[in-house]
Formats: C-alpha cells, structure tokens, sequence
C-alpha cells in the first residue's frame, strides 16, 4: 500500500449526483479496511477478556475522519484559512489526485494534504 490511489474507489462507495442534481462526492478519501478505535457496542461485545480496542470497518465513517483531520492539518498550517470554508473547499478540490473515475464516482479525486499546502 505504498501507492493508496492505485488501489481506487471501493465499489460500495455512492455516486453522484445527489437527489437535488449537486455532483458529489466531492473528493474521496481511505475509507475501506481502516483500523480504527471501537467504540460503544462494538468495544464492549469485544471486551470480554480479550485486546480488542481497535476494529477494523470501512465506509463514510472511515473517510470523513480522514478528510476531517486532513483540514485541520491544513489550516494547523495556514491559519490564515480559518473561517474561510468555501476556500478551503476550492483549495482541496484543485489539489486533489485525480484517479481517473468518472466524475460522479471519485469527484475531484484522492485528497491530498502536501499538494493543498503548497498550493497556497
């Protein structure tokens, strides 16, 4: 896994566009066999004498995370974006890796945090 953008787009990730006709997804991000912390149920079904603090899963609950400390990373560093969204946004979407989808499939493609800071 050295090259995560070979690997693509899961094949149980949603396509756009949306209901109300907005292209999404906007970009995409790891989402498919993450290990992660568990949590509430999960970490307690688990628990029962065993290490079990981590679980791996994947989906929407595994990407946005990403995604989410991917910005904080960002405006960590430029902080001169705090409270600026929609350039955030515009600056993710022209940074990102394009993995040859169709549009309605990756979006503007991998998010890629060293590419949006040197960017700007």
């Amino acid at each position: 896994r050295e090259m995560p953008h070979v690997y693509g787009v899961s094949y149980f990730s949603s396509k756009g566009p949306t209901g109300d006709g907005r292209m999404k997804p906007d970009v995409v991000a790891p989402g498919e066999k993450i290990l992660s912390a568990a949590t509430g149920k999960l970490l307690m079904d688990r628990a029962e004498g065993k290490q079990c603090e981590y679980v791996e899963d994947s989906g929407t609950s595994m990407a946005a995370p990403h995604v989410s400390g991917v910005i904080a990373a960002f405006l960590s560093v430029r902080r001169e974006f705090i409270g600026e969204p929609e350039r955030v946004k515009q600056i993710f979407l022209g940074a990102a890796t394009d993995l040859k989808r169709e549009r309605s499939f990756q979006g503007a493609g991998l998010i890629d945090l060293m590419r949006a800071i040197q960017s700007v």
